[in-house]
C-alpha cells in the first residue's frame, strides 16, 4: 500500500487537482449542429437567418443569453419562442450530428487514471448536457457538472464558484479548459487559471486576450501539457 508521502507527492506533482471542462467546442464538435438548430428555429418563425459567424460567436453562452445577443431588438416573447424552437430541433434526429473530438474519451480516461477530479461547466442547459453525457457515455468521468440554466451564464463565475464549493477545492487547485473567450473570462472572474483550446469556436488571439496559461491545438495534448507545466 502506498505510503502517505506517496500521496503527498502525487498531489504536489498533479498541480491542478480539479480540471473543469467546457463541453461544446472543447469535448464535442457540436458547432455544425448548434448552427443548424438556430437556423431551423428562426426559419420556423419566419425570421431572417443570421450569418454563420454570428451564430458561432454565441456558442458557449446560455441559450437565453445567446438568443438575446443574436436578436437584441426582439421582445422577450419572441426570444422565448426562438429558444423553444431551438430545443425542438436540438433534441430531434434531423439536424447535423455531433461527435466527440478525436482523443477526447482517451484523454479523459488518462486524466482520471492520474487521479484528477473532472467537472463540466457549460452553456448548455441541464437537459442538453444530460442528453450529451448519456449519448456519449462520458457521464461517469465527471464528479460535478454545472449548466447555464442552473446558475448564471458565462462569463459570470458562479458556475465555477459552485463547482469549487462542492468539490472543496480552492481556485488555485483548479484549471478551466475551454474553447471560447467566455470560458477564459469566466475563469479570470473566478480567480482561476485557464487553458485555451484552439480547435473549437474562437481563435487563439481571442482566447489570449484573457491571459490563459497557454493555448493548445488538440485535446490529446492536455496530459503532456500538465506534465510540462508542473516542471516549469
Amino acid at each position: 500500500m502506498p505510503c502517505p508521502r506517496f500521496w503527498q507527492d502525487l498531489r504536489v506533482s498533479m498541480k491542478f487537482e480539479l480540471l473543469i471542462f467546457d463541453w461544446d467546442g472543447t469535448l464535442m464538435d457540436s458547432e455544425a449542429r448548434i448552427i443548424s438548430c438556430v437556423e431551423a428555429a428562426v426559419r420556423d418563425l419566419g425570421m431572417p437567418v443570421p450569418d454563420t459567424d454570428s451564430i458561432s460567436n454565441i456558442i458557449g453562452l446560455g441559450l437565453k443569453e445567446a438568443v438575446h445577443q443574436l436578436f437584441p431588438d426582439a421582445d422577450d416573447q419572441l426570444h422565448l419562442q426562438i429558444a423553444a424552437r431551438y430545443r425542438v430541433h436540438f433534441f430531434s434526429d434531423e439536424e447535423a450530428p455531433s461527435q466527440l473530438f478525436d482523443g477526447a474519451r482517451e484523454t479523459l480516461q488518462e486524466l482520471t487514471d492520474r487521479g484528477h477530479m473532472l467537472a463540466v461547466a457549460t452553456g448548455k442547459g441541464r437537459q442538453g448536457l444530460d442528453y450529451a453525457l448519456e449519448t456519449t457515455g462520458l457521464g461517469d468521468f465527471f464528479h460535478l457538472t454545472r449548466c447555464a440554466d442552473e446558475t448564471f451564464s458565462k462569463p459570470h463565475p458562479e458556475m465555477l464558484n459552485q463547482i469549487l464549493e462542492l468539490s472543496g477545492m480552492d481556485p488555485h487547485q483548479a484549471l478551466m479548459i475551454g474553447d471560447t473567450e467566455y470560458d477564459m473570462e469566466m475563469a479570470v472572474n473566478a480567480g482561476m487559471s485557464c487553458l485555451g483550446v484552439t480547435y473549437g469556436v474562437h481563435a487563439a488571439e481571442r482566447l489570449r486576450k484573457h491571459k490563459p496559461l497557454d493555448c493548445i491545438d488538440h485535446i490529446a495534448m492536455i496530459p503532456n501539457w500538465l506534465d510540462d507545466y508542473v516542471k516549469s
